[in-house]
């Protein structure tokens, strides 16, 4: 089990045992006692916005895999809820715009999240049933691998690469944390901390870049 996951269950835990103490059903409240486990700093593969666009610049062997990438790279959605989406999912949100009623599958998170037009536009023509009509796991390294080294492509890139695309991109963009931690259905924002400290690289690289020497 990942650190995350069980720093995730962890909390759950301390929230049943501080309401059990407070209904007296237990004599002491432990909760404070319990420790998080430690993550590990993990390297977090992302594309940059010029390789996004070499992407969808590129003919893919399967076409439904690379507008599934292309919408997580807009999105930030997980692979296996763009599998489940599901045209009922894609609805008018209060302004009036188009958004997606999603239940995520990882964390039964259920969330109403907006489109962009270009996102919209990678779902295609309305329809019924599944969205991504075809998509399933097995496609993905049947044609991402290829795809992605058609487009020139060198880093080592899996599907969950394209929702750390999405919040890198929108933080350097200047979209502030607590909002995509929501978009990312992130249930609590030090999750989504990881991405500013991507960010906060790039700045420091950027920065280097002008020199007077």
């Amino acid at each position: 089990m990942m650190a995350s996951t069980a720093n995730n269950n962890l909390n759950k835990l301390k929230c049943v045992l501080r309401l059990a103490y407070e209904d007296k059903r237990i004599k002491e409240n432990i909760a404070p006692r319990l420790k998080h486990a430690k993550e590990a700093s993990t390297r977090r593969e992302f594309l940059t916005l010029d390789e996004v666009k070499k992407l969808a610049h590129t003919p893919c062997g399967k076409p439904v895999v690379k507008s599934a990438a292309l919408f997580s790279c807009l999105t930030g959605l997980r692979i296996s809820d763009i599998i489940r989406l599901q045209w009922e999912n894609i609805i008018r949100g209060a302004d009036g715009g188009w958004c997606m009623h999603i239940v995520t599958k990882k964390t039964r998170t259920e969330a109403v999240l907006p489109l962009s037009d270009e996102a919209l536009a990678l779902c295609g023509e309305r329809s019924t049933g599944q969205v991504f009509k075809g998509m399933t796991q097995a496609l993905l390294p049947l044609y991402l691998k290829d795809w992605i080294k058609s487009a020139g492509i060198t880093k080592h890139i899996t599907f969950h690469c394209f929702r750390h695309t999405y919040a890198t991109l929108q933080l350097a963009a200047g979209t502030d944390l607590y909002t995509i931690s929501k978009m990312l259905t992130h249930s609590n924002v030090a999750t989504t901390q990881v991405y500013a400290d991507v960010v906060n690289d790039l700045k420091r690289k950027a920065s280097e870049q002008i020199t007077l020497k």
